[in-house]
C-alpha cells in the first residue's frame, strides 16, 4: 500500500498553524499589555491565517476521505482547488506583510525574535500550500486525481475475445 504524501502534508499545514498561531497570539498579547493598544494589522492577520487554514483543512481532508463522489464533480474539484489557492494567497500576503512590518522597526528582545520566527514559520506554512496547490492545478489540467491516487476518468477499454 502507498502512502498518501498529501495527508503528510496537510499534517505539517495543520501542526504550521497551530504553531504561528500560538506565537502570534503571543505576540499580538504582548503588544496590547504593552502598549495598551490593539496589536498591528499584520500581527492580527497572521492570527487570522492560521485559523482560516484550520477550518479550510476540514474540507481538504474530509471530502477526499469520506466524500468521495463530491471530489468526483467538477465543480468539487475546482471549488476545492480554490479553497486551496485562496489560503495559499492568505498564506503569502500574512507573511510578507509581517516581514516588511519588522524590518522597518527597530525591534529586539524576545517578543521580537517571536515575531520573526513566526514570520519565518508562516513562510514555510506557505511554501507547504503552494506544493500541494500546484500538484491540484497540475491534477485538473492533467484531468486526473494525483494527489490522491485515484483517476477521475476511467478508462473505458473493451475486451475483444477471438470469434466475437
Amino acid at each position: 500500500m502507498a502512502i498518501n504524501w498529501v495527508l503528510a502534508v496537510r499534517a505539517v499545514q495543520t501542526v504550521l498553524s497551530i504553531i504561528v498561531l500560538g506565537l502570534m497570539a503571543y505576540v499580538s498579547s504582548w503588544w496590547s499589555i504593552h502598549w495598551r493598544q490593539s496589536s498591528p494589522s499584520e500581527i492580527n492577520y497572521l492570527i487570522f491565517a492560521p485559523a482560516w487554514s484550520l477550518l479550510a483543512l476540514v474540507p481538504l481532508l474530509l471530502v477526499p476521505l469520506k466524500f468521495s463522489h463530491l471530489q468526483d464533480s467538477t465543480a468539487g474539484r475546482w471549488g476545492m482547488l480554490g479553497l486551496e489557492g485562496l489560503t495559499m494567497l492568505f498564506w503569502f500576503a500574512g507573511f510578507v506583510a509581517l516581514a516588511v512590518f519588522l524590518s522597518g522597526r527597530i525591534c529586539f528582545g524576545m517578543v521580537c525574535d517571536v515575531a520573526r520566527a513566526s514570520t519565518t514559520i508562516s513562510a514555510m506554512s506557505w511554501l507547504a500550500w503552494a506544493v500541494t496547490f500546484v500538484f491540484g492545478v497540475i491534477s485538473m489540467v492533467k484531468r486526473r486525481d494525483v494527489r490522491f491516487g485515484l483517476k477521475a476518468h476511467m478508462s473505458k477499454e473493451v475486451d475483444m475475445h477471438q470469434g466475437v
